[in-house]
Order: structure tokens, then C-alpha cells, then sequence
């Protein structure tokens, strides 16, 4: 599957908003299911494909596509191979596309995120190195 990362939209042939059924349809069973059911907040449904490289996040009572995260290093944004770039480089790319408003923070567990609010877009670096690209609508 094409990984074109599309802002608000989604990422590929998935959008968000889509129910379970119709994702599964278009990938297949995932290799992985969790059902994470939080009285504070709403249930979630998480679905892993591990050879893609995405885990998809699923919120509501009739659950829809709420959040992709993506390590697959063919993922492009903006038309850019971004798993090719560095910070830097990804910081220059958000703001060329109209982007510029960020964060930038330590996660606990060691890794950098930079954080795009306007897009609802997150980057994780490990060591300098692109690990992981979370968007939301």
C-alpha cells in the first residue's frame, strides 16, 4: 500500500472516519488487535500491520478511524521520502507547507517529538533518527 501521508485526511488509501470493517476490507486482517475499553474516555480499537508499518487507531461506539501512526520508511509527505530526512529538514518541510506553529518535547521513554498542532501531526526521533510519524484529523 501506497504510504502518501495527506494532512486531516489520512495516509494511502485510508481516511479517517472509516469504520473497522471497510479498513479491514482494504487491508486485510490485522496482525494484531487490542481492544482498550477506558470508562473515562471512549473505547478504542487498535489494529496492527506489522509488514505496513502502521497501527491504526479506531475511537467511538461504532468505531472510526481516529489516529494512524506509521514507521514505514516509504512514507512520503509533501511529495518528500520523510523517513529520509532529519529534524531539520522535516522542520523546514512543515513550515514550507504552511506548518510553522510547533513544539518540541523529551518523552519520557527517550524519544524526541516534535509536534505540528495545526496539522495534528507528531514526529519521533530516536538518536537524531525519524522512528515514527503519529497523525490525526
Amino acid at each position: 500500500m501506497e504510504q502518501n501521508i495527506t494532512i486531516h485526511q489520512g495516509i494511502g488509501d485510508l481516511r479517517f472516519n472509516t469504520p473497522v470493517e471497510d479498513t479491514v476490507a482494504l487491508l486485510g486482517q490485522a496482525d494484531e488487535v487490542e481492544n482498550i475499553d477506558n470508562a473515562a474516555d471512549e473505547p478504542t480499537t487498535v489494529l496492527r500491520y506489522t509488514d505496513l508499518g502502521l497501527t491504526l487507531f479506531f475511537e467511538g461506539e461504532n468505531p472510526t478511524l481516529a489516529c494512524i501512526d506509521t514507521a514505514n520508511s516509504d512514507a512520503t509527505l509533501f511529495g518528500e521520502q520523510v523517513f529520509e530526512l532529519n529534524e531539520r529538514k522535516i522542520v523546514e518541510l512543515m513550515v514550507r507547507n504552511n506548518y510553522a506553529e510547533q513544539d518540541a518535547d523529551q518523552e519520557d521513554w527517550g524519544e524526541r517529538r516534535i509536534s505540528f498542532p495545526q496539522a495534528n501531526i507528531d514526529f519521533y526521533f530516536d538518536q537524531g533518527e525519524l522512528v515514527s510519524i503519529i497523525l490525526g484529523q
